[in-house]
């Protein structure tokens, strides 16, 4: 199938942490530590709402509004308020030895469930399975699961109390039920994906199909339950980085890429941007 790729945005390094909500596209630059909000209807330009002395990834919305982002060498999760500062509203700096990553707020309990890499991958340090943390409103936190091979974003599938999760080196989508009190059982694989495949940023859609960017390998996929894969959009041997499903009719998919996941080379570069093209099954907002 031919996909046509619409450019949204460029200029950027590393852009990360894709959400679609009240109407508007945000998203953060990890490597610049900036998080932005775009109209794409209206606006020609993102504009930016804070910068980070660290790096930036996932975006959500707890209970009351407040907007987070994954202060990632921090390990903390910050509110960044009105006039662009932030907060630190939870602090899990003494739980993690690891960067914080990608995070998802569960509609239902007002919860976070955050990620962590499990090790120094920009250090050179032999891969270690990574956690994935639980945090309270209160803004309290705790471990969830463990033994990830580095944890990555996560989906609450429509109608369901079921999680699903990436599991980057470990080619997978790993499935919990969410109980009551915000632990998770019965772990099950969802989703063994191709060899090869490295799912990094996803979103799911109303059919509770998967959209997944696999960063290695290029591409985005729609996985369903079981593994079968029903759409690939080749992005031409860019890092496939996160996507989100929005627009009017929340059938627009918008797509991060960039050169490189390596600091040092977008930091000349500036060469990662987000680009929508059309599907047709819709988001769930």
């Amino acid at each position: 199938m031919e996909w046509e790729l619409n450019d949204v945005v460029s200029g950027m390094r590393f852009p990360e942490g894709n959400r679609w909500h009240d109407g508007r596209l945000w998203f953060s630059d990890m490597h610049t530590g900036e998080v932005f909000v775009l109209d794409p209807a209206r606006d020609s330009e993102p504009t930016r709402l804070t910068t980070l002395d660290c790096q930036a990834s996932g975006l959500g919305w707890l209970p009351d509004g407040r907007l987070i982002v994954t202060a990632m060498d921090e390990r903390t999760l910050r509110t960044i308020l009105p006039d662009g500062t932030t907060e630190v509203f939870a602090d899990l700096s003494g739980i993690s030895d690891s960067l914080l990553n990608d995070l998802m707020v569960d509609e239902q309990s007002g919860r976070v469930y955050v990620g962590a890499f499990g090790y120094d991958i920009y250090g050179g340090e032999d891969p270690k399975p990574g956690p994935l943390y639980v945090v309270e409103t209160d803004g309290s936190a705790r471990l969830a699961a463990d033994g990830f091979v580095f944890p990555n974003s996560a989906n609450v599938l429509p109608g369901t109390r079921t999680l699903v999760l990436g599991e980057t080196w470990g080619h997978v989508l790993t499935a919990f039920d969410i109980l009551d009190d915000g632990d998770l059982g019965n772990r099950r694989t969802w989703a063994a994906l191709p060899e090869g495949t490295t799912p990094d940023g996803s979103c799911v859609d109303l059919e509770g199909g998967i959209w997944i960017s696999s960063i290695d390998t290029g591409e985005f996929l729609r996985v369903l339950e079981g593994g079968e894969i029903t759409d690939r959009i080749d992005v031409g041997g860019r890092c496939a980085i996160d996507c989100v499903l929005g627009g009017e009719d929340g059938r627009t998919l918008f797509i991060s890429t960039a050169d490189s996941y390596t600091p040092s080379v977008t930091a000349d570069s500036h060469d990662g941007r987000i680009e929508a093209v059309r599907v047709t099954v819709p988001g769930p907002h």
